[in-house]
């Protein structure tokens, strides 16, 4: 099992660590820490010094209530990070629902784009359809950031989950893409309740069943805060490596987090246990 991408052909037969690299002045968990080219590029290469192999470089907060910003301000946040991201020798995402954006970032070597909106927003699905290798990950989300969590989801989501998902991989691959340049995200904390996002973990087998690869997206969400009474995001480190482990466990492919160097060691730890597996040679 593989995602190709722009430039990479990315190996999913082990589950790969996505650091996220937040270029805004509010996202929910470190916002303003890495706004700045300088900023973003040095947490750039600390993500990959600590084990991560892919990164994700978004410029705009989907928190619940965040204000859409504007294209033009989006542009100048991402595009700098980005040019500079593509030469360090890994995947880059970015994380952003603007066709504009997903063309800027895939002319300037961007490897996937990652979106909360599936490809629904103006011509984003012409602009990853048209793009000759580019990987994408769709995503679930209800409603949209600002009224999300407002009036969230009610019932048993999954079959609506995966419904959505079917249907938005089957858009692509009815445009041509390859199946292989999809992954899939349930949107873990995009309009669900406490209770529905580890609903969504404890049956993540059936999301599998569609036929995609799965990104799991749990760090540091208020709804591990809900569990474990940790009101600060920068305190759930363990509860984030916990969910990181326990969807790895049911079968995601790639874990999108904050927090790489503890997330690759209890991934470390997991692989330990695996069928076939060979101890790393002494330092």
């Amino acid at each position: 099992m593989h995602w190709q991408t722009t430039r990479f052909d990315i190996d999913l037969s082990t589950p790969q660590v996505m650091g996220i690299v937040n270029v805004t002045p509010d996202s929910f968990s470190d916002g303003g820490q890495h706004a700045g080219t300088s900023a973003a590029l040095a947490h750039c290469e600390r993500l990959i010094h600590d084990g991560a192999r892919l990164l994700d470089i978004g410029g705009e907060s989907t928190r619940p209530g965040s204000p859409a910003v504007p294209l033009d301000e989006e542009l100048a946040r991402v595009l700098p990070v980005v040019r500079e991201a593509v030469r360090l020798g890994v995947p880059v995402s970015v994380d952003t629902c603007k066709p504009e954006v997903m063309k800027a970032v895939l002319d300037a070597g961007a490897d996937i784009v990652n979106d909360i909106w599936a490809l629904r927003r103006g011509a984003a699905l012409d602009v990853v359809a048209t793009h000759p290798r580019c990987g994408v990950c769709l995503m679930h989300m209800h409603r949209d950031p600002q009224t999300m969590q407002v009036a969230p989801m009610e019932g048993d989501v999954l079959p609506a989950v995966g419904a959505f998902l079917r249907d938005r991989a089957h858009a692509l691959v009815e445009r041509g893409v390859a199946h292989e340049r999809i992954v899939l995200d349930a949107g873990v904390g995009f309009g669900k309740t406490v209770a529905q996002n580890f609903s969504l973990l404890a049956r993540q087998n059936e999301l599998m069943a569609l036929g995609w690869p799965m990104l799991a997206g749990w760090s540091r969400k208020s709804s591990l805060g809900a569990v474990t009474a940790r009101e600060v995001p920068a305190e759930r480190v363990s509860a984030s490596v916990a969910a990181a482990l326990l969807a790895v466990e049911r079968g995601a492919r790639v874990v999108r987090v904050h927090d790489v160097r503890e997330t690759v060691d209890a991934l470390r730890i997991w692989q330990a246990i695996q069928p076939g597996w060979v101890p790393p040679a002494p330092r």
